[in-house]
């Protein structure tokens, strides 16, 4: 996923070992260009503009090239920035996430598995994770939590509260990218992570 929601980090943060599915099809309306954060508004839909074949022609995940005619960059960084200037941690980790956004990358799976990194140490999280090397279409060893990165089968899940930018606006909204738990609760988002139930 595009940075990838609350919850499928606190499955990374449950698991003692991670898979990811490189080798599936790409499919609209899925978090893997998408990512929703807290903004002056409310909730704030960040997508990454991504090059198409057509209706019928199918692509792997993989393969999904990033369409940079568009300041698409430029835009979600202004939006990060404007959303989260004022949180506790952002200028603590502003400069891990600032260069994402100023080389203009090729493929839409290589961005996000870049994007994982760094989130990654941000948390201080220390997990190996593995790719597929083909479509596995059921899980048998592994739990399968590719339906988090699913928009339109999303399951709802219940969240603790901890405190937003814009909470006292809004209120809490659930389940945001994990730059909002990051940027919000620092180094605390790690043990906040390993301390909720999604299963």
């Amino acid at each position: 996923m595009y940075f990838g929601s609350i919850s499928k980090y606190v499955a990374i943060a449950q698991s003692g070992e991670v898979v990811f599915e490189d080798h599936d099809n790409y499919q609209k309306q899925t978090y893997r260009n998408r990512t929703y954060i807290y903004g002056a508004n409310g909730k704030l839909l960040l997508t990454i503009p991504v090059k198409h074949l057509g209706k019928n022609n199918r692509q792997l995940y993989r393969d999904i090239r990033i369409e940079n005619d568009f300041p698409w960059q430029q835009t979600h960084w202004r939006s990060i920035e404007t959303a989260y200037r004022t949180s506790p941690f952002f200028e603590y980790y502003e400069d891990e996430f600032a260069h994402l956004f100023k080389k203009k990358k090729t493929f839409l799976l290589d961005f996000n598995y870049e994007c994982i990194e760094i989130i990654l140490d941000c948390l201080q999280l220390d997990r190996n994770y593995t790719k597929t090397n083909t479509y596995i279409k059921d899980a048998v060893v592994h739990r399968d939590m590719r339906y988090l990165v699913n928009a339109r089968k999303e399951k709802s899940v219940l969240l603790e509260k901890y405190i937003q930018v814009f909470s006292e606006k809004h209120g809490f909204i659930q389940n945001l990218s994990i730059l909002d738990l990051l940027f919000n609760e620092g180094t605390n988002a790690l043990t906040y992570l390993e301390n909720q139930k999604i299963f």
